[in-house]
């Protein structure tokens, strides 16, 4: 089943470096900071230069090199105060959050903004952060039959009134949060984002999610990452949209670019990586067929830590943007970009690649057969059904 969409364009969004350390565990200089002053400078790039949204980091502890964090919900609404078009995603975990109050939360950011919030749910992989809170720590498959019950309850404060759902993990009784989300146009409420390879998480992300992110993949890794969520999507009736990780390095030569990653890799914090590798392959090891996040990944994927240099947007912007179309032609919706130094290499991104992935759009679209308009958002979230 194809899931490419060629009549609208890509959307792209990027990392917030609310954690320190940026976005790959390496001694190399990223002139990249985690402070606000620095990301809002940021935020306001990136929608000027043609990003619609960006991902704030959850994260409690200190972990793969991140010593300092901050908390990604109230990130995510200052920066959105911050900016007047971008939509910012703010990573949750079930667990740690109730979804009622989760639910208010952000309809409170999504009117704050005129609505542009958004949430991406993670199940949580790294257990100390749960454990050393007092949390119940679940299982890996028993971690998503809670996400599961976690969006359900979302969408359904989120789009009815008197909402009840009866579950394992979560019991609302007849209850009505008012005001309702912002009513946009094509979205039915903010949107759900959700992630993860192992077999339990692409099935709840097909059932539940409107969209869903793959770690770095290359083509072929990503067609099979997201076939799983396929199927569980057809299953339900459902279409979700898809995201994919990638690492950008954007130089005036292939060589050059190929340099770059040599140096991340060859400084890479070799102590910080190893005990990312182990926490994240040990919980890839606990599903029930052995399949999960980063169990195929090496040493250098991991250097950055959503497996970024998979993706291989690596190159001229001429051949960064070709690669993009590729992924897009294979059911890619939204591309999430990391870099090593963000101000400038974002606003690099709008001027030196977007233009061209516009006209390679348009040149895919026309072989096909189909109409393309570059400021078309038509079909891009379809309306989610409270009850699926």
């Amino acid at each position: 089943m194809s899931v490419a969409d060629l009549s609208t364009p890509l959307k792209f969004a990027y990392w917030v470096p609310n954690v320190s350390g940026g976005l790959v565990v390496s001694t190399i200089e990223q002139r990249t900071s985690w402070d606000f002053d620095y990301n809002k400078k940021l935020a306001r790039i990136a929608e000027d230069a043609g990003f619609e949204y960006a991902l704030s980091q959850t994260r409690y502890a200190a972990s793969y090199g991140a010593d300092k964090q901050h908390e990604a919900t109230s990130f995510s609404l200052a920066l959105l105060a911050a900016t007047e078009k971008l939509k910012v995603i703010a990573a949750v975990h079930p667990g740690m959050w109730h979804p009622g109050v989760l639910a208010k939360f952000i309809i409170t950011a999504d009117h704050i903004s005129n609505g542009r919030a958004a949430v991406n749910i993670v199940s949580g992989w790294l257990k100390d952060e749960f454990t050393n809170f007092g949390l119940e720590w679940l299982e890996h498959d028993e971690r998503y039959v809670r996400t599961e019950e976690f969006i359900r309850v979302l969408r359904g404060l989120w789009t009815e009134e008197g909402y009840s759902q009866a579950g394992k993990y979560y019991d609302i009784n007849n209850f009505t949060l008012s005001p309702a989300p912002v009513d946009v146009p094509g979205r039915p409420h903010p949107e759900i984002f959700f992630g993860g390879n192992s077999t339990a998480a692409q099935a709840t992300a097909g059932r539940v999610a409107d969209w869903y992110f793959s770690n770095g993949k290359d083509l072929e890794g990503f067609k099979e990452n997201i076939a799983g969520v396929q199927a569980a999507a057809a299953q339900a009736g459902r279409r979700p949209r898809y995201g994919l990780n990638g690492f950008v390095i954007a130089r005036d030569s292939e060589k050059e670019a190929r340099d770059t990653l040599r140096e991340i890799v060859e400084k890479a914090h070799r102590p910080a990586v190893e005990g990312f590798r182990a926490a994240v392959q040990e919980a890839g090891a606990s599903t029930k067929d052995g399949k999960g996040m980063w169990a195929d990944s090496t040493f250098e994927d991991l250097v950055q830590y959503n497996d970024g240099f998979k993706t291989q947007l690596i190159g001229t912007p001429e051949q960064i943007a070709e690669r993009i179309v590729e992924y897009k032609k294979i059911g890619v919706n939204l591309f999430l970009t990391c870099y090593l130094h963000f101000q400038e290499e974002v606003a690099a991104f709008g001027t030196d690649i977007l233009p061209i992935v516009r006209e390679l759009e348009a040149d895919a679209a026309r072989k096909a057969g189909v109409d393309f308009d570059p400021k078309s958002t038509l079909a891009l979230h379809e309306p989610s059904k409270a009850g699926v």
